[in-house]
């Protein structure tokens, strides 16, 4: 008697099986690979920062240099993160190679988790601008894996919640005296939003209905207070002996003053914003994110409050306006000067040295740290 195990399945289930099957083994692979690569990466910047460390109190100047080199070698791989996954980025609007080598403040529309990684994506492909980057982030991001990086990098960490505010600000104006003028930092990245869009959005609204102001929908009305310190701080303000001072510091106008404003407004494809875990597993289809560049020098910001506040506000209108048109046709909108769109290109070369390098450099450690401890013991 002849049996037939064989099962039957029509052809369109047995593609759907073959192709789920096939994302599965993507985002495993993909999982343990981030993993791995946190491993041998980060461990290893915080032993050559320990390594260094006599530098900083000998030669702080090349201690900084060397650790803003290592701080953007630790962020390429995080960029490898989207750009293996094929997450693209497409640059327009102005041209921001004015602006990377001067004091810079980069205000970006937030959506998602995302955000901080695409940015990092786009930057790390412009030589010299990661190194001397300060990030403003939520404090809930000191306790990651990525904490320790951006505490030994000087990054700030600012308080979130209303009762909070007044105290989060005033550690932001003793941070930019204390450690991003110091550094010689150029860029500052700041959300003015205080958080994404999609749990801020409600609140956003309503507050614009109180206060007579425009609902948007595609952001949210950004916060004065981290915005306002820093154009405060980096601000020179002359004295009357004709000098210029800030907060009762010494004041360099040609080398510390605020030069820029640089208005980020991001766009994800089909407006569904990417977020972390989808850059790490990699299970969405490529896509493109594009990032539309508004450049202002920092003279055209008022001083008064109430017309800083209404200039910023200004800009969100217009972040909004750019959303609604891009969504609706797929096209931002020209203006004078802006450049054609083009898709920002990776050095997968510079990733595998990259990689080879902090290989090399967990193993060596680990045979250090293993002869030392059989010294002891």
């Amino acid at each position: 008697m002849k049996t037939d195990l064989t099962i039957e399945m029509p052809d369109g289930r047995l593609k759907q099986f073959g192709y789920r099957a096939t994302v599965t083994c993507k985002v495993i692979i993909r999982i343990l690979f981030v993993l791995i690569n946190n491993i041998y990466c980060i461990p290893t910047y915080c032993v050559w920062m320990i390594i260094f460390f006599p530098l900083r109190k000998i030669h702080p100047n090349l201690y900084w240099k060397l650790e803003g080199l290592f701080f953007h070698w630790l962020l390429a791989m995080v960029s490898m993160w989207s750009w293996s996954a094929g997450y693209d980025i497409v640059e327009m609007g102005d041209d921001i190679r004015l602006c990377l080598n001067d004091r810079t403040l980069v205000l970006v529309n937030h959506q998602s988790t995302a955000d901080v990684p695409m940015l990092m994506t786009n930057f790390n492909s412009k030589a010299g601008v990661l190194p001397n980057i300060m990030w403003i982030m939520d404090r809930i991001f000191k306790f990651t894996n990525f904490g320790i990086v951006s505490i030994i990098h000087q990054d700030f960490f600012i308080l979130s919640g209303k009762d909070q505010r007044e105290q989060a600000v005033k550690e932001l104006r003793t941070h930019i005296r204390g450690s991003y003028l110091p550094r010689q930092r150029k860029l500052i990245i700041l959300f003015p939003e205080g958080g994404f869009l999609r749990k801020r959005r409600e609140a956003s609204q309503r507050y614009a209905q109180k206060n007579n102001l425009p609902l948007l929908e595609h952001v949210t009305l950004p916060r004065l207070g981290a915005f306002s310190a820093i154009i405060d701080e980096l601000s020179p303000k002359q004295t009357k002996y004709g000098g210029v001072t800030n907060n009762n510091t010494e004041f360099n106008e040609n080398t510390d003053k605020l030069a820029w404003i640089l208005d980020v407004t991001v766009a994800y494809s089909e407006g569904r914003p990417l977020d972390l875990p989808t850059i790490i597993m990699g299970q969405r289809r490529a896509c493109r994110t594009h990032m539309y560049y508004r450049l202002f020098p920092s003279s055209l910001v008022p001083r008064e409050q109430e017309e800083m506040t209404k200039w910023l506000f200004d800009r969100w209108e217009e972040k909004e306006r750019i959303l609604e048109t891009f969504y609706s046709t797929g096209e931002f909108p020209s203006h004078k000067g802006s450049r054609q769109s083009a898709v920002i290109q990776q050095d997968c070369v510079r990733f595998l040295i990259l990689h080879l390098f902090f290989i090399a450099s967990s193993y060596a450690h680990y045979r250090i740290i293993h002869y030392l401890i059989g010294l002891v013991w």
